[in-house]
């Protein structure tokens, strides 16, 4: 797994829209089509601002969410509200290109076997998603795979529940979906990651994020997560 490092956030997230609209263009190209799954954070709406100004062939790009919190359509805790407001009305994609992880259902566990038959739809049986963007937090986590919870045992199935964690349940891609994508791309910003990124680097099983596969895998990061890691 290499790693790119670039002066800020913001350049980084610039430079992470443009590798993805790359893989993009080359997915649709062998393939006809390209599958985005996309997780949450101020440096990814960024980056998919950024990616919305870019030419792709955006009649063929599906975008799929990594992890959603449980809370109201429209919430601002919700990934999928900053998810649009990034990609609609900035780019020529569709609102039924973006597949929302329906997370206001009244029965959460259907909800989570419904989204991993939309998968199943558009990416395959089992679903190859072509681009997996993950983040890492200070605690080891990435998508909504957290220390400590039960999903991260979960291998029968794409898509899972949570936990509550930080005030909000979640759902989540697990484990098994995202080590069979084409490629994962990391996004890491700021200062507070440099302990976490270097056990990923690592592959320290131990946090959530290391137990993701680094073979098809990238980071983008910018200065002050490298840190020392530059030297």
């Amino acid at each position: 797994m290499r790693i790119e490092m670039f002066l800020d956030d913001e350049s980084t997230a610039r430079a992470a829209a443009k590798y993805i609209a790359a893989e993009a263009v080359a997915a649709v190209a062998a393939r006809g089509r390209f599958i985005l799954a996309v997780s949450g954070g101020r440096t990814p709406w960024i980056m998919l601002r950024a990616l919305a100004v870019e030419k792709l062939p955006w009649e063929h790009v599906y975008v799929v969410q990594v992890d959603e919190r449980v809370a109201p359509v429209g919430h601002a805790d919700r990934n999928l509200t900053h998810l649009q407001e990034s990609l609609l009305g900035h780019s020529p994609i569709r609102p039924e290109q973006i597949h929302a992880m329906p997370v206001e259902s009244p029965d959460l566990g259907a909800a989570a076997a419904q989204y991993a038959s939309t998968l199943r739809e558009i990416a395959g049986s089992p679903p190859i998603l072509d681009l997996v963007h993950l983040g890492i937090g200070p605690d080891g986590h990435t998508a909504s795979l957290v220390p400590g919870d039960p999903v991260l045992n979960v291998t029968d199935t794409d898509v899972a529940l949570t936990g509550e964690y930080q005030r909000r349940r979640r759902m989540t891609l697990t484990y098994p979906i995202i080590n069979r994508a084409r490629r994962i791309l990391w996004l890491a910003t700021g200062s507070e990651k440099v302990g976490m990124l270097k056990r990923l680097l690592d592959g320290d099983p131990s946090i959530p994020a290391g137990r993701i596969s680094q073979d098809r895998a990238v980071i983008f990061a910018d200065r002050a997560a490298v840190g020392d890691l530059a030297a």
